[in-house]
């Protein structure tokens, strides 16, 4: 019997070839198939970051033949969590959903040293999110994230 998705989560970044990829194949894979998973970005890319290709196959995840595509508003609207990282207010919003903005750098243009870091960062951050849809997190979410400097990103005014 298929398992019925508890959430339905999207993430976007501006070109969906790096970040918001990455993060959606690990969510895929930390998840089992529990969350359902798209990513999309505001100005896509023609290809994948062949750096996140690489450490991504690293630890057994293929994103070969993946594209990256457009976000659109119909996305958003039947996403129940919209992770956004680094597109600012080009995301459309509308009530009712689940919105984070997760500051990571942008692994356009690093090597695969950096690329890993960023890879690492990310599967953090998704293994928080499967905990917290999954209702197992130990510190609940707050309405909060943090930057980069480990700040809550409201504590900066």
């Amino acid at each position: 019997m298929a398992t019925v998705p508890r959430a339905s989560v999207l993430f976007v970044c501006v070109h969906n070839a790096g970040r918001s990829q990455m993060a959606a194949a690990w969510l895929q894979h930390l998840s089992r198939g529990r969350v359902e998973v798209r990513s999309a970005g505001t100005l896509p890319a023609d290809q994948i970051n062949p750096q996140a290709v690489a450490a991504m196959a690293e630890v057994d995840i293929d994103l070969v033949g993946l594209t990256p595509r457009v976000l659109t508003p119909e996305m958003v609207k039947s996403s129940d969590y919209v992770i956004t990282m680094g597109c600012g207010d080009t995301c459309p919003v509308f009530p009712g959903k689940q919105y984070r903005d997760w500051a990571l750098q942008d692994p356009a243009g690093q090597g695969l040293d950096v690329v890993r870091r960023i890879r690492d960062e990310i599967k953090e951050r998704v293994a928080d999110l499967v905990a917290e849809i999954d209702g197992t997190a130990s510190d609940a979410y707050d309405g909060h994230d943090a930057d980069v400097s480990g700040h809550r990103a409201d504590d900066a005014a």
